[in-house]
C-alpha cells in the first residue's frame, strides 16, 4: 500500500469548506484552524518539558510539520523544524535546511502512527 494512500489528509478540504461557510466567515482563518489542530497535535507525544514549545500538524495536503523550540543552558533559544512530505514514492523528511531523505523502517512506522493519531484526534475533537 502506498504511503500517499495511507496518509491522505481528509481535513484539508474540510478546512477550506469551513472557511467558505457563512457560519465561519470572519470567524476562523486558515491559520486559526492550523493553530487549533497543532494544539491537539502537540499532545500526541507526551508531556512537553518546561521551557519547550512543540507543534505537530498537517500544513497542507501531504505535508506535515514537526516544530520544537527550547532554551539551552546558555539561555539561547534553539529550534528544530522537520518537514515531512508524503509522495507516491514514499515519505520524505527534511530537518532544518537540509535535503529531503526518504524515511523507512521504524521511523516510517512512527510517523504513520503519529499522522493517523493526529487525524483521529482532530476529527473527533475539532471537526466533530
Amino acid at each position: 500500500m502506498s504511503s500517499r494512500k495511507l496518509l491522505k489528509n481528509p481535513f484539508i478540504g474540510l478546512k477550506k469548506a469551513m472557511l467558505s461557510s457563512p457560519v465561519y466567515t470572519n470567524k476562523l482563518s486558515y491559520d486559526d484552524l492550523i493553530n487549533a489542530e497543532s494544539a491537539l497535535g502537540r499532545t500526541l507525544f507526551g508531556p512537553i518539558p518546561a521551557g519547550h514549545k512543540r507543534e505537530f500538524f498537517a500544513a497542507k495536503k501531504n505535508v506535515w510539520i514537526w516544530y520544537e523550540s527550547w532554551t539551552d543552558a546558555a539561555g539561547a533559544v534553539q529550534d528544530m523544524i522537520v518537514r515531512y512530505e508524503v509522495r507516491p514514492t514514499g515519505v520524505y523528511k527534511r530537518a532544518g535546511k537540509g535535503s529531503y531523505q526518504r524515511i523507512e523502517g521504524e521511523e516510517l512506522n512512527n510517523f504513520r502512527r503519529a499522522a493517523h493519531s493526529y487525524l483521529t484526534l482532530v476529527k473527533t475533537k475539532l471537526y466533530c
